[in-house]
């Protein structure tokens, strides 16, 4: 027998499959404890309602890092089977507790508290205020453990010689309602509640941060401004009084975990666990090329572009580390690497002799000087030789560096007559070159096609990159690439973190992860938000309710993007990144999963979209640019324009706009840039300023209007014949499209008219043949030839896009004839909100008051389980309604107008399992994304175009063409 049980504790979640059988793998975890608990069970049902009633339970836990797991035995009002002991009411704290042994709680654990005895590494199991929160209905009751908090760190450290590289993991992360409605699609559909991992992995997040080594106090600051020595601030919320474990640790590597520990300790009250440098660089690198999709990336004169990495082929490789010195690692597996070479003349040869001949006072200060430095003046090059020709016999140019600072021999110079940009320049090649080449050698040696670059000495820096990329192309020929990695000053830390026994980040596949990119990321964390531009000092300071911005207004000269001038380009002139912020936040979402109906999800690419053509990119970010003073109308208004709304506005619109202009600089800075990721990153910036649904009023007016004539719609529908109702429905989903509040074209139309005016105008204007037409096809599919008629899909995936018109005159009408020909249909909507796309949460509500006029769809939203807790006549009988098709909603697992199919919430991807119709429909999700995608059943795409720009890209078309492109399972 299996049955499933979860267990709260704090923010933490986890979910275990406990199996009643000695082959269970959950009985021979190492860290196990079996225990009776006493614990106070609230029933909200008419039933108990008013009611607490005293239950025993048995808690099978399992110890992980960032929670436990929870098994309960059977229970007559919990669905269990084992006999339970009834006890009286009475205070935990005042009575042990009853283990499986007989033993009492008392026995086991001091009086004060009712924490579980454990040894020392084992953490408490804190019961005190335990409570289960659930329904009599619910299967998986929730147990609540809100003093629970587990003393494991969350922290790791690498403290070099100049920076400190910290990882941390919180796990605050928005929770899910489970309410009736998800209970009933979840049983449809098939998902479980059980995982069968032996320890969980937890939603949160994975910061990184940087500190100057000098500037340790800071960091200690910042480690103890959020707890982090102690769980984090999320056990210190649920228990602040808890006293600090004195043998707590944090995994720490590099050589400062030996050199402050004793200040840690002193500081902090914790000790430093020293990991081993290597095995940390390793395992961080390891995690990083198999979990992050635009890890890698090459850079050859000037030019990023990000490779994506198969984790079936990643095996192996060479892994480069410059830091003061350079280690040479072959890596063929999880913890299998040796080293197999390396080189004394590094990062620190580089710092040691530029700061001897340039006398600079710090290592980015070199490299900038580096920026504008000119190694002709220095460096003898082949062609000082050959009189200025190339030694094209053996291949070398009239550029190649013959010898550096060879030039420097015969010319009657001092050292203070050569310039400091120079002598940095040359210094920088020199190093590169020789560490290009020594690495391309051991690839060769051990016939390696892959070389990854990282430490201390890359940092990012343009010209450092481009010196080793040459010098691994020219010595292999082109058969070698060198590659980088976005996150490489942080292998050590990450590896560090990896380090704790159960630090749960094993399991995640590339799609678990969404990065994200806070105003402040990675540099700092919490309410601190600073513009990813020049001074890394210039931040967004939250001071109790004000936000400070140290960012000027719009000056005479510039662009307007928030006062910040674009950089105009440097042509064959390459920038120092040491200073950018390149990574942000790693949201850690589990419940993410790749889109089942993806022909190949490998080589699918969401974008339609070539952002890496500058014109096209310049011209996206004039659009964006010009809807932000609109879009902060909105998002303003949305909060009752208050003047802590204003000021949360402004700072929304100078933070956006700070992203903006640091895109057009480098357009890869954040990784592989299309316009998804552009319109979600202006999603995500609302959001961090807490402007949760900025067109929530908008599309709550646009509901009612359009609900009010949809009674009259449906009459005007079933008064057609099956084929024209058909091709009727498609026009009033195209002409319902038109209402989008992130079209320019679109916003300026409703200055001009009511909704169903726009509306009307929009079906009056659909003349055939569309820009692309293949409705005749799909028809003929829904109704066949003759008198051969196709079976009727079984389940269809609709992709709804806008609030109003959008959904209800256009959608509905056509997921009824769906329903009305014995398809299921799944409504799929965002499960955040973006602009005025309808969100799963505003779906239900807009059904129920639909099936008030309409029979087929209350019968199927009732049989889909949308009508629970909706007021809805009751017309018909519950046998007729159990035979209805099923009307259902899914969230798609993102908040943002397009939408990446690699990553879509587990509903969706359980939904999608039985599908053979797929009908996305909007600009976000079927041309700005998914135009060119291929999917194993019939798919469906409909949109009207509302960009003039991308109607001729894309269609060769013009604006308010549309687009009906039915792609037939191949």
């Amino acid at each position: 027998m299996r049955f499933s049980r979860r267990a709260k504790c704090g923010a933490r979640y986890a979910e275990q499959d406990i199996e009643d059988s000695e082959q269970s793998p959950c009985f021979h975890l190492k860290h196990q404890t079996v225990i009776d608990i006493e614990i106070k069970h609230r029933y909200t049902s008419t039933l108990f309602e008013g009611q607490a009633k005293q239950t025993v339970v048995r808690l099978v836990v399992i110890w992980g890092g960032f929670g436990l797991m929870a098994g309960l035995t059977q229970h007559p009002i919990l669905g269990s089977n084992d006999a339970i002991k009834e006890k009286p009411l009475s205070s935990l704290e005042d009575k042990g507790v009853e283990s499986g042994g007989g033993q009492t709680e008392k026995d086991m654990a001091p009086v004060t508290g009712s924490s579980i005895h454990r040894s020392g590494s084992r953490p408490q199991l804190d019961l005190s205020k335990a409570a289960i929160q659930g329904t009599f209905e619910e299967r998986d009751p929730t147990i609540l453990l809100p003093n629970q908090s587990d003393h494991l760190s969350h922290l790791a450290l690498d403290i070099g010689g100049s920076l400190i590289k910290l990882v941390y993991f919180s796990r605050r992360e928005d929770q899910a309602i489970d309410d009736k409605r998800k209970k009933t699609l979840k049983e449809r559909l098939g998902i479980s509640n059980g995982c069968r991992r032996s320890y969980p992995v937890l939603g949160g997040r994975l910061h990184f941060v940087k500190f100057e080594t000098i500037k340790i106090n800071e960091c200690l600051d910042f480690i103890y401004s959020k707890q982090l020595h102690c769980g984090g601030m999320d056990a210190r919320i649920w228990n602040p009084d808890a006293p600090i474990n004195e043998n707590a640790v944090i995994k720490a590597t590099g050589g400062g975990a030996y050199k402050y520990a004793d200040l840690f300790k002193e500081r902090l009250g914790v000790g430093l666990d020293k990991e081993d440098e290597m095995n940390c660089l390793v395992a961080g690198a390891n995690f990083l090329l198999k979990a992050i999709r635009h890890e890698a990336f090459t850079h050859m004169e000037g030019q990023k572009e990000f490779v994506q990495i198969d984790q079936i082929d990643l095996y192996p490789y060479l892994l480069v580390n410059i830091g003061s010195g350079v280690s040479m690692i072959k890596v063929d597996g999880e913890g299998k690497f040796q080293r197999v070479s390396g080189t004394n003349v590094g990062g620190g040869t580089y710092w040691g002799l530029g700061r001897l001949l340039t006398k600079c006072n710090s290592f980015d200060e070199l490299l900038e000087l580096s920026q504008r430095g000119d190694n002709r003046t220095i460096d003898m090059l082949v062609g000082d030789i050959y009189g200025g020709m190339d030694y094209s016999k053996i291949g070398l140019s009239a550029s190649t560096i013959a010898s550096s600072f060879g030039k420097t021999i015969s010319e009657n110079k001092e050292l203070e007559d050569y310039r400091p940009e120079d002598i940095s320049l040359s210094l920088l090649r020199m190093i590169s070159y020789n560490i290009g080449q020594i690495s391309y050698l051991n690839a060769l040696r051990f016939g390696l096609k892959r070389i990854f670059f990282g430490g201390f000495f890359i940092r990012g820096h343009a010209y450092t990159m481009d010196t080793i990329s040459f010098a691994v192309q020219f010595w292999s020929k082109g058969e070698a690439q060198a590659m980088f990695l976005r996150h490489e000053g942080f292998l050590g830390a990450l590896g560090a973190f990896m380090s704790y026994e159960k630090h749960g980040l094993d399991d995640l596949m590339v799609h678990h992860l969404v990065e994200r990119f806070p105003m402040g990321a990675p540099y700092t964390g919490g309410k601190i938000h600073g513009p990813p531009l020049g001074d890394l000092n210039e931040k967004f300071v939250r001071k109790g309710t004000e936000i400070t911005a140290p960012v000027p207004m719009d000056p005479p000269g510039t662009t307007g993007l928030g006062g910040f001038e674009v950089p105009s380009s440097k042509g064959g002139t390459l920038r120092s990144d040491a200073s950018a912020l390149n990574i942000g936040v790693l949201h850690l979402v589990p419940t993410l999963e790749v889109f089942p109906l993806l022909v190949d999800p490998k080589t699918y690419e969401p974008n339609t979209i070539d952002l890496s053509d500058h014109s096209e990119l310049e011209y996206w970010f004039t659009v964006l640019s010009g809807h932000l003073p609109d879009l902060v109308d909105k998002a303003v208004a949305s909060e009752g324009g208050t003047e802590d709304a204003k000021r949360r506005g402004d700072a929304f619109a100078r933070a956006f706009s700070a992203h903006l202009a640091r895109l057009m600089e480098e357009p890869a800075a954040y990784g592989k840039l299309g316009l998804a990721n552009l319109l979600e990153l202006r999603e995500e910036c609302l959001r961090e300023f807490q402007f949760v649904d900025a067109y929530r009023s908008i599309k709550q007016r646009e509901n009612e209007a359009s609900l009010a004539v949809l009674p009259d719609l449906l009459m005007e529908l079933d008064s057609m014949s099956e084929e024209t109702r058909m091709l009727s429905l498609i026009e009033g989903v195209l002409a319902a499209n038109i209402f989008d509040w992130g079209s320019r074209a679109c916003v300026d139309l409703y200055h001009k008219g009511t909704i169903i005016e726009i509306y009307r105008m929009s079906r009056d204007k659909m003349q055939r043949p569309w820009r692309v037409d293949d409705f005749d096809a799909f028809q003929k599919r829904m109704f066949g030839s003759g008198d051969k008629k196709p079976r009727p899909h079984k389940r269809a995936l609709l992709f709804v896009d806008n609030s109003g018109a959008d959904v209800v005159l256009g959608m509905l009408p056509l997921a009824r004839e769906l329903l009305r020909r014995g398809t299921e249909v799944v409504l799929v909507a965002n499960s955040l909100p973006a602009l005025n796309d309808v969100t799963a949460m505003e779906l239900p509500e807009i059904v129920a008051e639909a099936a008030k006029h309409c029979d087929i769809l209350r019968r199927a939203a009732e049989a889909g389980g949308l009508l629970v807790d909706a007021m809805v006549s009751n017309l018909d009988g519950s046998k007729e309604n159990s035979s209805s098709v099923p009307l259902m909603v899914v969230e798609n697992g993102c908040g943002s107008p397009c939408i990446d199919l690699r990553q879509v919430s587990s509903e969706l991807a359980a939904a999608a399992k039985e599908a053979d119709l797929i009908i996305l429909e909007g600009m976000g999700r079927a041309l700005h994304t998914n135009f060119n995608a291929r999917f194993k059943c019939d798919a469906l795409k409909l949109a009207m175009v509302k960009n003039q720009r991308l109607a001729e890209k894309l269609i060769k078309g013009k604006i308010y063409d549309c687009v009906c492109r039915y792609e037939p399972i191949s």
